[in-house]
C-alpha cells in the first residue's frame, strides 16, 4: 500500500469539522438521502450480536452511532472519542454520556479496555490509518471486535461511473449550500478515492492484527462495513 496516501492533516480535519460541527448531521442526512440511519442501524445490529459490555465510537463526530449502539445494546457501556471538541459538543447536546477527547492514535485508555471498537466514517480522516488500527487492536480485550464503516467504490463500473459523478460534481455544491463549506466534501470525495476498501481493507486489518471478515456492502457497494476480530 502506498503510505503517503494514508496521510491526512490534522489540523486541517479539525478546523474543518469544527467549522461544520452545527450543521453536520443535517448534512449528512441530506447527501445520503437518509441512508445514514440505515447504515447505522445495520451496523448497531452487527454489535449487539456479540453482547459486549464496553463499547469505544471512536472518531463518534457528532454522536449518532454511539446513540443507535446504546439502543441497541442498553446494558453496555458506549464511549464516545473524538479529536473534535465542537463535534463532541454536538454530541453532549444529544445527551451521549460517556465522551472524551481523545487522538485515534494515541488513545487515553488501559490495554484490553473495550469490547468492541467502531469507526463510522472516521478512519479516513486520521492520519496514519495502521496506527489507528493498532491502537483499536491495543485496547480490544481477547475475542472483541473492530468494526470499520465507510465509503468504499462500488465494483460495477456502471454504477461507479455514475457515483463518481456524484460525489466529484453533484455532492461538492450541495454541500456548498448545505454547510457553506465546499472545500470540506470536495476533501471527501478525494478520500474515498484513495482510502482502501474490500480485501484493500482486509489486507490491511490483518498486517494490524486482525482475523477478518468478508466486508458487509451497501448502497450498491458504496459503504462498506468490515469487521476485525482479535484472538
Amino acid at each position: 500500500m502506498n503510505e503517503t496516501l494514508a496521510q491526512s492533516d490534522p489540523e486541517f480535519v479539525k478546523k474543518t469539522f469544527a467549522a461544520i460541527a452545527g450543521r453536520y448531521d443535517f448534512a449528512n442526512h441530506l447527501l445520503s438521502g437518509g441512508l445514514d440511519f440505515l447504515w447505522r442501524r445495520k451496523l448497531s445490529r452487527l454489535v449487539a450480536r456479540r453482547h459486549p459490555v464496553d463499547i469505544l465510537d471512536l472518531a463518534t463526530g457528532s454522536g449518532d452511532l454511539a446513540l443507535a449502539m446504546s439502543k441497541a445494546c442498553p446494558t453496555a457501556k458506549v464511549v464516545g472519542a473524538d479529536f473534535c471538541l465542537p463535534m463532541l459538543e454536538m454530541a453532549r447536546r444529544k445527551r451521549v454520556r460517556h465522551l472524551i477527547q481523545a487522538d485515534g492514535l494515541a488513545l487515553p485508555f488501559h490495554d484490553e479496555s473495550f469490547d468492541v471498537v467502531t469507526m463510522a466514517f472516521g478512519l479516513r480522516n486520521m492520519a496514519d490509518w495502521g496506527a489507528a488500527i493498532r491502537e483499536a487492536h491495543r485496547v480490544l480485550r481477547g475475542g472483541g471486535a473492530l468494526y470499520v464503516m465507510d465509503f468504499s467504490l462500488p465494483d460495477s463500473e456502471f454504477v461507479l461511473k455514475f457515483y463518481r459523478f456524484y460525489l466529484h460534481r453533484i455532492l461538492p455544491g450541495i454541500a456548498q449550500w448545505a454547510t457553506r463549506r465546499r472545500d470540506a466534501y470536495e476533501y471527501l470525495g478525494k478520500t474515498i478515492e484513495t482510502f482502501p476498501s474490500g480485501l484493500v481493507m482486509n489486507a490491511l486489518l490483518k498486517s494490524c492484527g486482525f482475523k477478518c471478515e468478508p466486508p458487509r456492502k451497501m448502497a450498491f457497494g458504496a459503504v462498506s462495513i468490515y469487521c476485525g476480530t482479535v484472538d
